[in-house]
């Protein structure tokens, strides 16, 4: 059959940082692509804030797919696949965001689970390399969305093991990356908890080459070229090269990466998030590149309807679904850590828990003896406990996070006024050293202020840490996780 007869087909998917539409030629195994287009619409930005679709991106999104259902239309689709990700899938309002698509486009909307979104990148992002006969015998490929990231592995053109994680680059950014450009501080925390969570992946087997697709992956790729002078030939990224990449977005503004490296600066705000991601995804899979594939679940769903036919998600969905070692994240914490770890939430009380035991052995400390390095370390465990509740404030009972976190934001104000005396201190006696004859009265002074300002500052931290009840902390946590089986 001729490429002229082949059926043209498009799909759309509506994801966490962007609604992307491929339009297509399409055979089983391979695709020509008609248009591919995307906008940055962000609806993982508001679920991330309130759990809800807000009503004005509603209205964004709303408009952007029926502009490209139009698109569509007008090169001769005759099959359109409307596919929705992880930011609509945690909504609780995704039902009526779904509806009001569906009475605009009169088209459904098939929202799909993580695996079968895992499924569809990994036929995505690899057919061009199995359809020229260059694809190695093992491989793996992550899909770094807005929302969550897709690890899967195949052998000889077979899945073996897919995964998918709730994690995403929007995501990160909403909940870790404020700053613009981010602090040294947030990219440090951010990495932390990467480590600590990918830290606690079972991996079956470690893929000797990890192909990356995703907006922010194929974005980082565009910056490394235009900034270090990669050759455009050269789909691919050492792990130098995002250390640079993460560099260069510490540096420079979203704004200044947008104006220097021809970047939307919706895009630059997230790319900081995902060269993290990646950074700690290589790091814990032992790799030191990255392959970058332009394509992924779009063309995915393209392929595997027209080998599938009209039940193309049926089939998907199955496949998504199979046993052995093709697990999901909760079946392989279940197996690795116990029926307690069963999910992403149950992963999180854990951690939180950690680090709240961690902040409190500090207290047991401090209340003995206030030596500085004991309330430093105690600082810095209770900002990295706030962080972690920072990252999973949308999936915790309302009232009782806010309880916990007034009552940690109190601790963390107490102990950082010390420190921050002590930092002072410390100065001021470098100063007096050095300091001419003249000058030493006046730093004397000043050094004996600051002294009887520590001391009060000492007592009024001894005071709160007396107050701060272990057991009621521990409740107030396990309070946050009330409305959530774990």
């Amino acid at each position: 059959m001729g490429a002229e007869s082949r059926p043209i087909r498009a799909a759309i998917d509506i994801g966490s940082n962007t609604i992307h539409i491929v339009v297509a030629r399409c055979w089983p195994d391979h695709l020509d692509i008609l248009a591919d287009e995307l906008d940055l619409t962000r609806l993982g930005e508001s679920v991330n804030a309130s759990g809800t679709i807000s009503e004005e991106k509603m209205e964004q999104a709303v408009a952007v797919i029926a502009h490209y259902v139009a698109l569509a239309r007008r090169l001769g689709a005759e099959t359109i696949l409307l596919i929705a990700t992880e930011a609509i899938r945690r909504a609780s309002n995704r039902e009526t965001f779904l509806d009001r698509i569906e009475q605009q486009v009169a088209l459904p909307v098939a929202l799909i689970s993580g695996e079968a979104e895992a499924v569809l990148t990994f036929y995505g992002a690899t057919y061009e390399l199995y359809c020229t006969g260059r694809a190695p015998i093992d491989l793996g490929v992550v899909d770094l969305g807005g929302g969550s990231t897709e690890l899967v592995t195949a052998h000889d053109g077979q899945i073996t093991w897919r995964l998918s994680l709730p994690i995403g680059s929007g995501w990160l950014l909403d909940r870790y990356l404020t700053s613009d450009p981010p602090t040294r501080q947030e990219r440090a925390t951010a990495r932390a908890f990467l480590h600590d969570y990918l830290h606690n992946l079972t991996i079956p087997f470690y893929p000797p080459v990890l192909i990356a697709t995703g907006g922010s992956a194929n974005s980082l790729w565009l910056l490394a070229e235009r900034a270090f002078g990669l050759p455009t030939h050269q789909r691919a990224l050492s792990a130098d090269e995002l250390a640079q990449c993460e560099g260069l977005l510490a540096a420079l503004s979203a704004n200044e990466i947008a104006e220097r490296y021809g970047q939307p600066y919706k895009r630059a705000r997230i790319l900081p998030a995902g060269a993290l991601i990646l950074r700690s995804l290589l790091a814990r899979l032992g790799l030191d590149q990255l392959l970058i594939s332009p394509h992924g679940i779009r063309e995915g769903a393209l392929l595997a309807y027209e080998r599938y036919g009209p039940d193309w998600l049926h089939e998907v969905e199955r496949q998504g679904a199979a046993g052995g070692q093709d697990r999901t994240l909760s079946q392989q914490w279940q197996t690795a850590k116990g029926a307690g770890l069963d999910n992403f939430l149950a992963y999180g009380r854990r951690l939180l828990t950690e680090r709240l035991e961690k902040m409190l052995s500090w207290r047991r400390l401090l209340l003995k003896e206030a030596d500085e390095e004991a309330i430093h370390k105690m600082r810095v465990a209770s900002r990295r406990l706030r962080a972690a509740l920072d990252a999973y404030r949308g999936y915790l009972e309302p009232a009782a996070f806010k309880k916990l976190y007034r009552r940690l934001k109190k601790t963390a104000a107490l102990l950082g006024t010390v420190r921050d005396s002590d930092v002072l201190l410390l100065n001021l006696q470098t100063l007096l050293t050095a300091a001419e004859a003249e000058d030493r009265p006046a730093l004397l002074w000043l050094l004996a202020v600051l002294e009887e300002q520590r001391g009060q500052q000492v007592s009024a931290l001894e005071e709160h840490l007396r107050e701060l009840d272990g057991e009621a902390l521990r409740a107030q946590l396990l309070a946050c996780f009330a409305e959530e089986e774990c």
